[in-house]
């Protein structure tokens, strides 16, 4: 194995690093935000907002994410450059680059499947909790921030982690439509020195580690709710 192209090509990892952490940051961030309602709605009703979370769910957990990803790359990105309104907004400089629309694509996959992860975590968490929060007088929101969002959250906690390195792995996708992550520069050096195996060894290794800091993370939280529930005990 030769690793002499390592020195010339590492600002472009380097580059690739950043872009692979903004596009996995950003979709997480945005897919739990969608996420977390729809898990939510899926529980408390009303039952047409429901059903139609239920559906969104299914589409997208249904069909590959490679598809949704062209879908909304070639899809809106062929009709946004037909609107002079947007050509002439202040946002066609971000909407004609490739970065926005995989965000967008990877924020509707975690929704989609992050969204039937947190239904399951809300419907988990025991009704007595709900009922002593409600008898101690608190509104429905309240209730929602300092109880039952907590609670669902400490119990899903292994499998969202599971979740977000899925999220992970799927990033290289995004080198089809010219978005130059991690993997699209390791693709890069394999065409250009023409060597094929040291290249993708060094993505897999960085993806490794990227996986184990997400693991670590969230062991790290899990450890802390762990703590204030002993502490909580005790008092």
């Amino acid at each position: 194995m030769e690793w002499y192209w390592v020195t010339e090509y590492a600002p472009k990892f380097v580059e690739g690093l950043w872009i692979t952490i903004q596009l996995l940051v950003l979709s997480i961030g945005f897919g739990m935000a969608l996420a977390t309602p729809i898990g939510l709605v899926q529980v408390t009703g009303p039952k047409p907002l429901a059903l139609l979370a239920k559906g969104f769910c299914s589409v997208i957990r249904g069909t590959p994410l490679l598809i949704q990803l062209w879908l909304i790359y070639y899809g809106l990105g062929s009709v946004f450059p037909s609107i002079p309104l947007i050509r002439e907004s202040m946002l066609w400089p971000i909407l004609r680059d490739a970065f926005p629309y995989a965000v967008f694509a990877f924020s509707l996959s975690v929704a989609g499947y992050s969204g039937e992860v947190m239904r399951g975590a809300f419907a988990s968490v025991n009704k007595g909790e709900l009922e002593a929060g409600r008898a101690f007088g608190m509104s429905g929101f309240t209730l929602l921030r300092r109880i039952w969002f907590p609670r669902a959250i400490q119990n899903v906690l292994p499998t969202l982690a599971g979740e977000f390195i899925l999220t992970l792995k799927s990033t290289p996708l995004a080198a089809t439509i010219t978005v130059f992550d991690v993997y699209g520069v390791g693709s890069m050096v394999r065409q250009e020195t023409y060597r094929i195996y040291e290249p993708l060894l060094l993505v897999a290794g960085i993806y490794i580690c990227l996986s184990g800091l997400i693991i670590a993370f969230f062991r790290w939280i899990e450890h802390r709710s762990a703590r204030r529930r002993l502490v909580g005990v005790e008092h």
